[in-house]
């Protein structure tokens, strides 16, 4: 089925402990693309400047994402430069230009009408809100938001929460949305806004799901080294709801399985820098940590 993304496309410069990268591909819409293509078609729009080329399109191109809704206009592409220290838990922002992403307002080509799944990337919630309205038709929408958002639009976010299925938020957001501190409760209260099913990402902790009477947990992949964590939450979010689109399947079971797919996807970005790992990746190294992820929590009743 159908699954559409807006958000946004970025050249990062990323510093780590363990080296850096300048001006490489990045973005929320971009990694989750990227990671949701392992799983089936994908439709992006965001917007570029004039600095973004044939080279740049061709990264999504070769996972045959369709790039119609990717706009082009005049200026210089967002730029995001950032550094993590430590447990890299947490990235030191040290450089943010706008640009062309200052004025992005969500073009949704009439072909992408159809589309059934979307996910609402982290964009000002008003501009969420009217692609949302556009598809009403979708089975199931979701959105990512960040505690800037929470913080200076609270009441346009919540009008917004209103209008969707799920809720993808790290931990430190959900509490703050929901006024909070403990994450069961802050989960009630966040569903209460609207949405079904609320996704809290926990880092090096892993994911919690809270859907329907249930709550679901799986573990961050152990990985001997990180080397670049900047898009495992979107890549999170492409590989569950690439899941999602790809089997159609809505069900309580199907979601805890979404959320394994989504931490595989986020396992593997965080293995190198920007997209590279992501983009030589196969389908079966994806099913053996599947398995991998399976196996971790298993045991006997």
């Amino acid at each position: 089925m159908a699954l559409l993304v807006v958000g946004s496309v970025a050249f990062d410069s990323i510093k780590t402990p363990h080296g850096q990268a300048d001006e490489v591909l990045g973005g929320s819409a971009t990694y989750f693309s990227m990671a949701a293509s392992w799983f089936g078609p994908v439709r992006v729009v965001a917007v570029v400047g004039e600095d973004f080329g044939e080279k740049q399109l061709q990264v999504f191109r070769s996972r045959s994402i369709d790039t119609a809704g990717l706009e082009r206009v005049p200026g210089r592409t967002f730029r995001w430069r950032g550094e993590y220290r430590g447990d890299m838990n947490e990235a030191r922002t040290l450089d943010t230009q706008l640009n062309v992403f200052e004025r992005f307002a969500p073009k949704i080509p009439p072909a992408y009408l159809d589309s059934d799944f979307i996910f609402l990337g982290n964009i000002d919630p008003v501009l969420q809100r009217h692609v949302r309205e556009q598809l009403p038709q979708a089975r199931l929408a979701a959105l990512d938001s960040m505690n800037f958002w929470i913080a200076g639009k609270p009441d346009e976010l919540k009008k917004t929460l209103r209008t969707v299925d799920l809720l993808l938020i790290n931990e430190g957001e959900a509490r703050m949305l929901a006024g909070q501190m403990n994450l069961k409760k802050a989960a009630a209260v966040i569903r209460a806004m609207g949405p079904r099913s609320v996704v809290i990402k926990r880092g090096e902790h892993g994911v919690t799901l809270f859907s329907g009477g249930s709550v679901f947990s799986a573990p961050a992949y152990p990985l001997d080294e990180v080397l670049d964590p900047t898009g495992a939450g979107d890549s999170f979010a492409g590989g569950f709801m690439g899941h999602l689109a790809r089997t159609g399947d809505l069900s309580e079971a199907n979601l805890r399985r979404a959320v394994v797919y989504g931490s595989v996807m986020a396992s593997f970005a965080v293995e190198e820098f920007s997209l590279e790992r992501l983009l030589r990746l196969t389908s079966q190294e994806i099913e053996t940590r599947y398995r991998e992820f399976k196996a971790l929590t298993q045991f006997d009743a």
